[in-house]
């Protein structure tokens, strides 16, 4: 399977596990000037800010997302927040999401600005 069309299932089967857990989405693969996010979600008062990794392992997983990365989809979540001012008083957090054969797992807090 191409990366993209990888990138894009993992996307989905995401989106189907947080509804799962409560969440609302807000939006998918926003994309600004300056980052993109794959899967903005609320739920209670938490704005989780997600990003999807599809690998073969955990660790591979989680070794994909560099600090540029994380700088990147901070800097689009500034970006976001000054367009939606209403959800700017959310707790802001930063999951990730890894989608393995045969599993997922919902990673909560995984970095901050």
């Amino acid at each position: 399977m191409k990366a993209e069309r990888k990138g894009r299932w993992a996307e989905r089967i995401s989106r189907i596990l947080l509804r799962l857990k409560g969440y609302h989405i807000l939006a998918t693969r926003y994309k600004t000037p300056v980052g993109e996010i794959d899967i903005i979600a609320k739920r209670r008062k938490v704005l989780a800010i997600i990003e999807v990794k599809a690998r073969a392992s955990h660790t591979l997983a989680l070794e994909s997302l560099s600090v540029t990365q994380q700088q990147r989809i901070g800097r689009a979540t500034t970006w976001f927040l000054a367009k939606n001012p209403k959800l700017a008083s959310l707790q802001v957090r930063f999951d990730i999401i890894l989608i393995l054969p045969l599993r997922w797992n919902h990673l909560q807090n995984m970095w901050c600005l």
